[in-house]
């Protein structure tokens, strides 16, 4: 939720410090909420190698190749979206959103959230979903008022597409290299 009016002007945006692990060929999590000025690392606890880039609106980076029990670490410096990938295995992707406000929440398994400790006054709430278009979500934004008497939004539905993360192109708009046993980046040590 986005303050507006003059809690906007007043709301402190703290930076956070968060880890997005690569492990078994996957991100953890899938997705991270941060607020804008974030740093978070990228270690990687597999035993091979991992190239993770972002090439999208929110952040862009490469981190390069790193060897596993080695980390890196990216600032998240502005608001945005960040779709994150490795250069080496097309089967890992995440999610990194840098927010303006310290008023956020990531629904559970059940679509649940709660968000604590927000100020009485007006709030723009935003809704993101990975696999909605953004037609969708800009229609779910709407304007919330927080006091002692209201502190609930209601029901959100989020219509949802497929998600067209799986098919992507490398750091170079290339198509990902297939695996091959003869290929040290590929494969376990």
């Amino acid at each position: 939720m986005a303050p507006t009016g003059r809690a906007a002007e007043t709301t402190p945006v703290m930076p956070m410090h968060a880890t997005l692990a690569q492990k078994n060929k996957a991100f953890d999590p899938h997705l991270l909420v941060v607020t804008r000025g974030s740093s978070v690392e990228f270690p990687n606890r597999d035993p091979w190698f991992h190239n993770v880039f972002s090439l999208f609106n929110g952040k862009r980076f490469d981190l390069g190749l790193y060897e596993a029990g080695s980390s890196r670490t990216v600032r998240f410096d502005r608001e945005g979206v960040s779709f994150i990938f490795c250069n080496i295995h097309p089967e890992m992707s995440a999610v990194v959103v840098a927010l303006g406000s310290p008023y956020f929440a990531v629904t559970d398994k059940q679509g649940d959230f709660s968000i604590t400790e927000v100020p009485a006054g007006r709030y723009m709430l935003h809704v993101w979903n990975e696999s909605a278009q953004p037609a969708v979500l800009q229609a779910l934004t709407r304007e919330v008022q927080v006091g002692k008497a209201s502190h609930a939004v209601g029901t959100i539905r989020v219509p949802v597409t497929k998600s067209v993360l799986l098919a992507h192109k490398n750091k170079y708009g290339q198509e990902y290299e297939p695996p091959s046993p003869n290929n040290p980046v590929y494969v376990q040590p």
